[in-house]
Order: C-alpha cells, then sequence, then structure tokens
C-alpha cells in the first residue's frame, strides 16, 4: 500500500499496524462466530438482537469515553485500555456456551471497541489537516481491513485442517490481540491544546456517562444534518452476519462463505487509501454516496438471490457482490469520521465522533434486531429488499443537504 507523496507519520503508521492486529484477532473469528452461534443453539434472531446489543454497548461507550477523552485532554488511556479489554474477550466466548455467558463475553469486546473508537480517531485527525483527512483516515482503514485479510485467511487454513473445531479458534485470536495492545507503549500523549475559558468551565471532576448527548445542541447545523443522514443509513445497515449467513444458505460451504469475506476484506484494504485520496480530491459527500448507492446494489442482489429459489450458479454472483461491498465500505466508513472531524472544533472532536458513534450504534441495535426478526417472519429477501429502500432515503437525504467539507475551524 503505497502512500505516494503524502506524508504518513510515525503515529499513523503505528495506529495502523494496532488496528491491523487487533482486526486480525476479531476478523479471525467474525465469519465462524454467527455459525458458532448456531452450532451452540442461538436462533437467527437471538444473533440479531446480540449483535444489535453489542454494538449499542459500542455507542453508548463511543460517547461517554469520546467526551471524557476531550474533558480530560487525553487519549492514549482510552485506546490502550480499549484494545486490552477486546484482547481479553477473545478467548471467553470458548469458556463456556451459556447465552448468558456469551453475551458478557461479546460484550466485554465491544466496551473495548467503545472505549478506543473516538479517542483513536480523534489521534488520526489531530495528525492531519482538513484536505488530507480523508487520506488518513482511509490508509488507516486500509491496514485495518488488511487485518481483516488476514484473519480470515488464518480461520480458514484452520478449518481445512480441523473442520468444525470452532473453539480452538477463540484461543488463538488472543495472540495477535495482545500484539496490538503492545504497540500503543510506542506511541507518547501529545498534550490537547485548550481554550483558556474551557479550562475553568471543565474542570476535572466526575462526568455525568450521557453528559456526551449535550454536544448535538452544541455542534453546527451541517453537523446534525449530517449525522441525521448517515444514521437514516445505519438503520438500513444491520450486521454483516446477515450477509455471512445467506452466502452460507445459497452455497451450503463454509468454504465459499469465508472465501467470499476474504475478498470482500482484499478489496476494502486495495481500495481504502485510494478512495481517501479521491474524496479529498473529489468531496467527501459525493464519495460516501456513491458508496451508499454500491450498498443498495449489494443488499437488492442479495435479495434476488434469496428470492431465486435456483442458488446453484450463484457463487460468481456473491463474490462479484462482495466486491461491490468492498467499494461501499471503502468509500464510506473512514471517510465519513474525516469529514464529521471537518465540522467541529479540534478539542470536540472526539466528543463529535463518539456521539455520532453512539446514535450509529443505538440505530445499529434497532436494525439488527429487527432484520433478525423480519428474517424469521418474512424471509431474507424481504430483508434485504427492505435494507436497500431505507438506504435509498438516506441517499436522498444527503443529496439535499449541502455540507461543507473541504475547509473546517478544525486547525484553526
Amino acid at each position: 500500500m503505497s502512500t505516494g507523496s503524502v506524508n504518513i507519520n510515525r503515529t499513523v503508521w503505528i495506529l495502523a499496524m494496532v488496528s491491523l492486529f487487533a482486526d486480525f484477532a476479531s476478523e479471525m473469528l467474525y465469519p465462524i462466530v454467527p455459525v458458532y452461534l448456531k452450532e451452540i443453539g442461538f436462533s437467527i434472531a437471538l444473533i440479531g438482537v446480540l449483535e444489535g446489543i453489542a454494538e449499542f454497548v459500542v455507542g453508548l461507550t463511543k460517547g461517554y469515553f469520546g467526551n471524557l477523552s476531550d474533558q480530560r485532554g487525553r487519549r492514549l488511556p482510552f485506546v490502550r485500555m480499549g484494545y486490552a479489554l477486546s484482547a481479553i474477550s477473545k478467548p471467553l466466548m470458548a469458556f463456556f456456551i451459556y447465552p448468558v455467558w456469551i453475551f458478557f463475553a461479546r460484550t466485554i469486546d465491544r466496551l473495548g471497541k467503545g472505549m478506543r473508537s473516538a479517542a483513536r480517531d480523534a489521534i488520526l485527525a489531530g495528525e492531519s489537516t482538513p484536505h488530507t483527512r480523508a487520506r488518513v483516515f482511509g490508509f488507516h482503514r486500509g491496514w485495518d481491513t488488511v487485518g481483516a485479510i488476514l484473519g480470515p485467511s488464518a480461520a480458514l487454513a484452520f478449518l481445512h485442517f480441523y473442520p468444525g473445531a470452532y473453539r480452538p479458534l477463540f484461543f488463538w485470536a488472543f495472540i495477535p490481540g495482545v500484539i496490538s495492545v503492545a504497540l500503543l507503549f510506542m506511541l507518547h500523549e501529545k498534550k490537547i491544546i485548550k481554550h483558556e475559558k474551557e479550562k475553568t468551565l471543565h474542570p476535572k471532576k466526575a462526568i455525568p456517562f450521557f453528559s456526551f448527548f449535550s454536544f448535538w445542541r452544541e455542534g453546527s447545523q451541517q453537523y446534525r444534518r449530517l449525522v441525521i443522514g448517515l444514521l437514516l443509513f445505519a438503520l438500513a445497515n444491520s450486521s454483516d452476519a446477515f450477509l455471512l449467513l445467506q452466502a452460507k444458505a445459497i452455497t451450503g460451504s463454509d468454504t465459499i462463505t469465508i472465501s467470499a469475506y476474504i475478498f470482500y476484506n482484499i478489496i476494502y484494504a486495495a481500495a481504502a487509501f485510494p478512495m481517501g485520496m479521491l474524496a479529498d480530491r473529489w468531496g467527501l459527500k459525493k464519495t460516501i454516496l456513491g458508496g451508499m448507492t454500491l450498498f443498495v446494489v449489494v443488499y437488492s442482489g442479495f435479495a434476488y438471490m434469496s428470492w431465486n429459489g435456483e442458488k446453484s450458479d450463484y457463487v460468481m454472483l456473491i463474490f462479484i457482490l462482495f466486491l461491490l461491498y468492498g467499494l461501499y465500505a471503502a468509500a464510506t466508513e473512514g471517510i465519513s469520521k474525516a469529514l464529521i472531524s471537518n465540522l467541529v472544533d479540534r478539542n470536540k472532536t472526539a466528543t463529535a465522533l463518539g456521539l455520532y458513534g453512539s446514535l450509529q450504534s443505538i440505530c445499529t441495535l434497532l436494525s439488527s434486531s429487527m432484520a433478525g426478526f423480519i428474517w424469521m417472519l418474512r424471509g431474507a429477501s424481504f430483508t434485504f429488499l427492505a435494507a436497500a429502500i431505507l438506504a435509498i432515503s438516506s441517499i436522498i437525504w444527503l443529496l439535499l443537504v449541502p455540507v461543507r467539507n473541504e475547509s473546517s475551524s478544525h486547525d484553526s
């Protein structure tokens, strides 16, 4: 992954490698978790609720710890503890198979993500300018996704020699998780400069858990309009577990399903940095809208395959759709964070991103839970088609909302 003439500094590189190893650990498990859960007795609806609650935990903690990071003027403690919790959670899911324990282990993992995400993204925003922010976030997402290639690849190789042996993978995933935490100790905290007025208004004291929601009123109108459009899209975008479950149902093969997921991550990793550079030149909102359009195509394609009874010839189509899904992810995930960062002051970046993450995860809770129940009541085709239609409504909203994305008070 060449950075060309773009100045990607040491801090961005280290955070990219941290994310690579952390995602190696997580994505080693992600493709097999829904299959593993079904094997130990979870229904499709319960899997949907589990994924929704997990993302809900991520969201609430993103907002709280993002706000706490801004108030304390520190980033690294939240990043280190967050990655540590996620690493510890990996083997926990293999110890017991009771639903309450599985929910606990999955919640620990998501708590770690919620604790670190806003602070880490604020560091990335601080290491860039408004005119290079999308490519910095894209660079980070690209290497993060390299881990998402290595993880499923390792899982695929393991299952080739030990078919159906899912539980040992949870213990192996602990190793790259520990490496990701160790790399963070190569970074040093950079002091966040605050205005004198803010220092007097926010002394070091207990921060109410839900106080970050007040930023909705404090943020600009552009921030609110953008976030509303992104949240509408989040309601359409349920857990990827449903795509994996349907791919497995169509092909009947763990190997093809995991291979398609690896292929998706290869496309994502290869496209993330170029998409960031494109967004910096072409426009962040335009790039995001292009990605959302690809999402509609992918979900419409899965709806078609689910509706049609003849499934033997769909392997190639599944790979094509996962290719488009990788391009969608590269065009939206990091770039949406870059666009939000461009609309807020530097010392409020973690709070703004954290609030967005919280609201997004509430929508994901609703989306994944509803998708699970709709799947059981109306089938897979209706589930994917409804998501595509809702995504179209979010595209229309964002098309009608003007968003300034090339200049910002962030570095003023």
